[in-house]
């Protein structure tokens, strides 16, 4: 088998690398780029149970829904933006949305009724406390 190199002569399309650019900035901008619309979650385990820490800034607490579902948690969050300016005969409409969902499998031994959430400077933080049976006891030596 021969390998073969083909390079297209610039003269036949010479505004390739332009083009290419151009697109490679729209998939960037419009979303299909799931690293940029989907935020990081650190979870941290306690004794007393989970803590979820969601980087979501710009985001309103309306936004966020936080639901559990037998033993999945689902956190998710919808924003939409409209943007409207008129200037003599010139008008600009813009659109914004921005949706995420995640979700996590809970251990067997949480509380699901206690598990509480806060929206603070850019941070959701979603508790999940363990179930009373699973937290650790000091046992006292007599």
């Amino acid at each position: 088998m021969t390998l073969v190199r083909f390079n297209q002569p610039s003269s036949v399309f010479p505004y390739r690398n332009l083009l290419n650019g151009m697109l490679s900035d729209f998939s960037h901008h419009s979303g299909s780029d799931s690293r940029a619309s989907i935020p990081a979650v650190n979870v941290q385990e306690t004794d007393n149970g989970f803590q979820l820490y969601v980087a979501a800034p710009g985001l309103q607490k309306e936004n966020f829904s936080v639901n559990v579902e037998g033993r999945l948690l689902t956190i998710s969050a919808e924003s939409k933006q409209d943007t409207d300016e008129t200037e003599g005969k010139w008008t600009r409409k813009e659109f914004g949305y921005t949706s995420f969902a995640r979700s996590f499998t809970l251990p067997e031994a949480v509380n699901a009724d206690g598990i509480a959430a806060k929206y603070e400077n850019g941070i959701l933080s979603v508790t999940v406390p363990k179930a009373e049976q699973v937290k650790p006891k000091a046992i006292e030596i007599k």
